[in-house]
């Protein structure tokens, strides 16, 4: 028998080892949190593709032990139509034994999950896998997304939101910036109630696309998760997550520090007579030796993961994506004149109401798209070059990069990312062309614009007015992905986009929303409006103007009104994808095309709404009202035309390859 402190002091020391043992991840099984794999891409089964995939798989599992936690792989034969590109990224805390667990079980289930199909991505709490036929390496990927959510509130919902906000602001700028794309945070709401939070990309990505991503993330806890005492948003590039309670292992494991006065525990008394010491020092020292064994794995594993974050840190070029003085984006005019060929007609891309443009080649071998601006502009030279720096801060992938400009005498000169395929309307509007753009992909450019408007709106560090939404400022790049061009370039030409009215009118007449073409009053819910008309555009493959011309005197949205009265509003869709679509997917777009168009701006949604509504079927859409109409004579003689040309109209283009489809989310 042991004296009563020692076999008090005993358990104390194996608590504590009990307590450091749980403190480190085990293996454990993985539990799948949701999976997604459209059924619009399949394989045959015995095929080559599913050859490549297996190998794939096998590779990704046999690398589940990475030191970053992350891996990406490519699997391919003779034909590129069968290569399977897939990756895993685990959770930035957990360790080495139980990231390979996860993998494990996910490259095991997710081809019991989605036998046949070719785009598959399945999160856990510890992993996530995700493999396709396209390749998404680093490319930040929005959609699909999923949402999940505590079914409890918030006792104090207003103090909880601040907590939850700060964290997750911290969370986004280090998890951008850390060379393990992961970050954690803790804030306290109250004495009882903590807030723990978590943000994660996955490691291929650029710190700018990761803070994307994580932005975009975590702006859907206020429509989906508000006030709940724990929510996640499963994106397939980033994940957030919060909880009341440490989810992730807390790199803080110092004991707490005696209260001052207490006074040290008197020493144990000396054990009887006759009896062996051997047990008593055998009970004391194994449990301090596992103890201390355990604190310095502890230590070392910390030390080795910060080590890692500096060394990587060191080795990043600094400054890469530093867009902070003018010098940093001025062209020299005989360098864009070297670019251009001396602006050469058989350079000329297009032309527009604001200058011509020239496709380039810069020094390096980069392709640019040079914009030489009309000299009619009023702006000063001072304003333009500190409106360029802001404008050049504005990078989305569903945006035209402002690379920089040149301003020497009277040459304003833009100079642009180019965009190899030619506009939206190029395609759209072509009964020759439109095959090429069949349901799968117009969705894919519907979702495009709406997450580019979106930044524009909502994410940048400006709040830009667009005011001239229609389908010839989206441009196509190699893989028919959009770009946004025109984005706030009004600005360069003295109008004050802050401003809610406005005496010069820019834009094209059927895309203005009735308050700005009447009154001159703009706002994000005028841009709300353009992108509605576009989106039934692309979904009937007909201008607005096209019924003009017809014996129906009535406008694109008064007929998609009609057939939505009428329960028949599939007679919208392009005749030409009648063979090959998505039903819910096509009504659900001409509903919230019906919603973007009403005639009140307070009725139509937010495009961070729009994007919601797109990425998820739980959301409920409200019922549209009748939209505005404009009464229009048919011989359009008298009518005013009040146009404002496409900033990049290119004219000359290759032809796409890109076969990619987006789906609906189909959250579990």
């Amino acid at each position: 028998m042991l004296p009563m402190n020692n076999l008090m002091f005993v358990s104390i020391l194996s608590s504590i080892c009990v307590v450091t043992l749980l403190s480190f991840p085990s293996p454990a099984e993985a539990a799948d949190l949701s999976h997604f794999c459209p059924n619009t891409t399949t394989f045959t089964p015995n095929s080559t593709f599913q050859s490549n995939l297996n190998r794939l798989l096998s590779t990704l599992s046999s690398n589940a032990t990475h030191p970053s936690g992350f891996y990406n792989a490519t699997a391919s034969s003779s034909s590129p139509n069968d290569t399977v590109y897939g990756l895993f990224l685990c959770r930035g805390d957990v360790a080495a034994d139980a990231c390979k667990t996860c993998v494990s079980t996910a490259t095991s289930e997710a081809v019991q999950r989605c036998p046949t199909e070719k785009q598959v991505i399945i999160w856990y709490d510890d992993c996530m896998l995700r493999y396709s036929n396209e390749s998404f390496f680093s490319t930040a990927a929005e959609s699909p997304g999923i949402f999940m959510w505590n079914t409890q509130n918030a006792t104090e919902p207003t103090r909880f939101n601040q907590v939850l906000a700060t964290g997750m602001n911290d969370v986004v700028t280090e998890a951008a910036n850390d060379a393990d794309k992961f970050a954690t945070s803790q804030g306290n709401v109250s004495g009882l109630v903590s807030i723990y939070s978590l943000g994660q990309c996955t490691q291929d990505l650029s710190s700018a696309d990761c803070n994307r991503c994580l932005t975009g993330a975590k702006a859907q806890f206020p429509n989906c998760c508000n006030g709940k005492l724990g929510a996640r948003v499963l994106y397939p590039s980033c994940t957030v997550r919060y909880e009341v309670y440490p989810f992730y292992l807390q790199n803080s494991t110092s004991a707490p520090q005696p209260s001052p006065g207490a006074l040290p525990p008197p020493p144990p008394p000396p054990p009887p007579k006759g009896k062996s010491k051997i047990p008593t020092i055998v009970a004391i020292v194994v449990p301090i030796a596992v103890s201390v064994l355990l604190f310095v794995v502890g230590c070392c594993f910390i030390t080795r993961r910060a080590r890692k974050k500096r060394s990587a840190a060191a080795e990043a070029p600094s400054g890469v994506n530093d867009i902070s003085s003018v010098e940093s984006l001025q062209f020299d005019f005989s360098t864009i004149v070297a670019a251009t060929n001396n602006f050469s007609d058989d350079n000329k891309l297009g032309e527009g109401g604001f200058g011509q443009v020239y496709k380039g080649i810069l020094s390096n071998g980069q392709q640019v798209a040079v914009k030489r601006l009309s000299r009619n502009s009023g702006q000063g030279a001072e304003e333009f070059k500190n409106e360029m720096v802001l404008v050049a801060k504005l990078q989305h992938r569903n945006l035209v990069r402002l690379y920089g400009f040149c301003l020497e005498g009277e040459e304003k000169i833009l100079v642009y990312e180019y965009v190899s395929n030619k506009s939206l309307d190029y395609f759209l509007f072509d009964p020759e062309k439109q095959g090429q753009l069949d349901w799968s992909r117009r969705y894919k450019i519907i979702a495009g614009i709406a997450r580019g408007i979106m930044y524009l709106h909502e994410d940048s560090r400006l709040r830009i007015i667009h005011r001239d939404l229609k389908a010839s400022n989206i441009l196509l790049d190699g893989e028919m992905h959009p770009k946004i061009s025109d984005f706030g370039m009004a600005r360069i030409f003295g109008v004050d986009q802050t401003q809610a009215n406005t005496s010069r009118i820019v834009g094209t007449y059927g895309y203005m929303s009735p308050e700005y073409a009447m009154h001159g009053q703009f706002s994000v819910k005028s841009d709300l409006y353009s992108f509605g008309v576009l989106l039934l555009e692309i979904i009937s493959g007909k201008k607005n103007s096209y019924f003009f011309q017809t014996d129906a005197a009535e406008d694109l949205m008064s007929h998609a009104w009609k057939l939505w009265r009428d329960g028949t509003p599939l007679e919208l869709l392009d005749p030409s994808m009648r063979d090959s679509y998505s039903r819910s997917e096509v009504i659900r777009c001409i509903h919230i095309g019906l919603l973007c168009v009403q005639e009140d701006p307070a009725d139509r949604p937010t495009m961070q709404s729009v994007v919601l509504m797109l990425n998820s079927y739980s959301v409920t859409l409200p019922l549209p009202e009748q939209p505005a109409f404009f009464l229009r004579s048919r011989t359009e003689g008298n009518m005013p035309k009040i146009t404002l040309e496409s900033d990049l109209s290119i004219s000359k283009s290759t032809p796409s390859v890109d076969e990619a489809s987006i789906t609906a989310v189909y959250p579990r």
